[in-house]
């Protein structure tokens, strides 16, 4: 009897393991590469840190480096940011460089160019 019903638990686990792992599969879409471009990297800056110029930038499985200048005249300044793609809005986000310019988390070619420069 605890043969069976072990047997039968563990039937019912494979099963809802297959079950979540289907349902997250259909529901995120996968990340775009045509998404990754000077616009759509500079879209998240508005308001007055608006990107007024795109020196570099690169993509590669959801995140990307943007090397850009914010502001004009004056009060434009240099930055480097590290963004990462949104499945579910289908928009670029901007990542704390505090938390994710970490060995492991981002890719590495987006860790050397995002994570070490102003």
């Amino acid at each position: 009897m605890r043969l069976v019903r072990l047997l039968l638990s563990l039937a019912l686990a494979g099963l809802l393991v297959v079950a979540v792992s289907e349902a997250s599969e259909t529901s995120t879409p996968a990340f775009n590469p045509s998404t990754c471009s000077a616009s759509t990297l500079s879209a998240p800056f508005t308001g007055a840190l608006r990107v007024s110029a795109v020196a570099s930038y690169a993509c590669q499985d959801g995140w990307a480096y943007l090397w850009a200048t914010v502001g004009e005249g004056e009060h434009a300044v240099g930055v480097t940011e590290v963004e990462h793609f949104d499945s579910a809005t289908n928009q670029w986000r901007v990542s704390s460089r505090l938390k994710v310019c970490v060995p492991g988390v981002v890719p590495e070619f987006i860790y050397r160019q995002g994570c070490f420069s102003n």
